[in-house]
């Protein structure tokens, strides 16, 4: 990218109401110093506490769950993660998105989908249900509390896409209104 390109991408975050872009390899401590960014900035913004604690709570756990499939997927290039946080129409949007197995991606799509239309009551009971279940030893994924913990959180349905790309990968992307 061209120094003089620099303006253009600043007035697209201005545009687009962009308070946090990151796009590289995470690592537990770059989640722990874009956190306290993060932590600092709805501070700063006099963000009520509620949505600076569940803006968080979504960050972090997106964030991890990249981290956590790179490390359990070993496929190359996983870690290589975007996470976007911005403020449009009264609400926060936290973005992330990351290299995935095709079908791995399918799998929390129909995970999210199995969500969408739930009211806060059967979130609720979805999140406990979940939590009774025994998991099993060699789970490769985590036990899926996360992800219904941010449709508990969010204002709005859980958004997720899956672009294909080639040799049977995808890149997935989740995206949660506060």
């Amino acid at each position: 990218m061209l120094v003089s390109d620099l303006y253009e991408l600043r007035e697209r975050f201005d545009n687009e109401k962009i308070l946090l872009c990151f796009n590289g390899p995470i690592s537990r401590s770059l989640i722990e110093e874009i956190g306290n960014a993060l932590r600092n900035y709805l501070k700063t913004e006099q963000a009520s506490p509620a949505s600076a604690l569940d803006v968080f709570a979504v960050y972090i756990e997106l964030t991890q769950n990249i981290r956590h499939y790179a490390v359990k997927s070993k496929l190359v290039g996983a870690d290589m993660g975007t996470v976007v946080v911005s403020f449009r129409d009264s609400h926060y949007h936290i973005s992330s998105g990351n290299l995935v197995r095709y079908e791995d991606g399918e799998s929390v799509l129909k995970a999210v989908q199995s969500l969408d239309g739930l009211d806060k009551i059967e979130l609720k009971k979805r999140y406990k249900d979940q939590l009774r279940k025994p998991r099993e030893e060699d789970a490769v994924t985590g036990a899926g509390l996360g992800l219904i913990d941010m449709a508990r959180k969010a204002t709005a349905p859980v958004q997720a896409s899956l672009k294909s790309l080639e040799n049977g990968l995808g890149y997935l992307s989740l995206s949660v209104q506060i």
